[in-house]
């Protein structure tokens, strides 16, 4: 089997299944344009050769992805960056029992599928995978939009008012005085026309006994 389609369906079969020499994490991320990423690479055993492979996949494994190798740490040379890579971006160190990556000033480009490897004649040993996206605005969580629900109208009847006498408005105070008026002048009328036969019927009288 040729080197490349080993290394092609090893990282594949670690890709569904992982190994339990080396743990790989985060499983995924997602971050911005010019942000740092940490990637970890735990060894579950003791390792007799120390060097740790990082390499990336771009795309999603079929028979046409490759692995592009990054860089590896040894114990005895340090840090080993594969050709045309930006070595200033990979930062590789050790802590105890974990195998670091840092990723400075990421671009969209930069994603892809991260494993670490180890060598272990005649196998290559992967960790499950880092699956990298990197996005120039991060997607926002939507909250779900809440139906208000409407209020039912409650009708009221109005409470009963006990009202005592008559309302003294001013139309009412004025339809008073008018009548007030109107009787007023109709007794005057009356009156007057009563005296004016009163003294009518005197000079009627005056005139029959002359």
């Amino acid at each position: 089997m040729q080197p490349r389609l080993w290394l092609l369906l090893a990282a594949q079969l670690a890709a569904l299944h992982g190994s339990s020499v080396l743990q790989q994490t985060p499983g995924s991320i997602q971050v911005q344009t010019n942000q740092m990423v940490t990637l970890s690479c735990e060894a579950k055993t003791s390792l007799s050769n120390m060097r740790i492979y990082w390499l990336r996949q771009r795309q999603a494994p079929s028979s046409d992805s490759h692995h592009e190798f990054l860089a590896l740490w040894d114990s005895t040379k340090g840090t080993i960056h594969g050709k045309d890579v930006e070595q200033e971006k990979l930062i590789l160190f050790r802590d105890t029992a974990r195998f670091i990556l840092n990723l400075t000033r990421v671009k969209p480009a930069d994603s892809g599928i991260y494993f670490c490897m180890i060598i272990r004649s005649p196998e290559l040993i992967f960790g499950k995978g880092t699956q990298l996206s990197v996005v120039d605005i991060l997607p926002t969580t939507a909250q779900p939009t809440k139906k208000s629900t409407p209020k039912k109208k409650v009708c009221r009847l109005p409470s009963p008012v006990t009202r005592q006498g008559p309302p003294c408005g001013p139309l009412t105070l004025s339809l008073l005085v008018a009548g007030v008026l109107v009787l007023l002048v109709s007794l005057g009328v009356a009156i007057h026309l009563h005296c004016r036969q009163r003294r009518a019927r005197l000079r009627f009288i005056k005139q029959f006994y002359k």
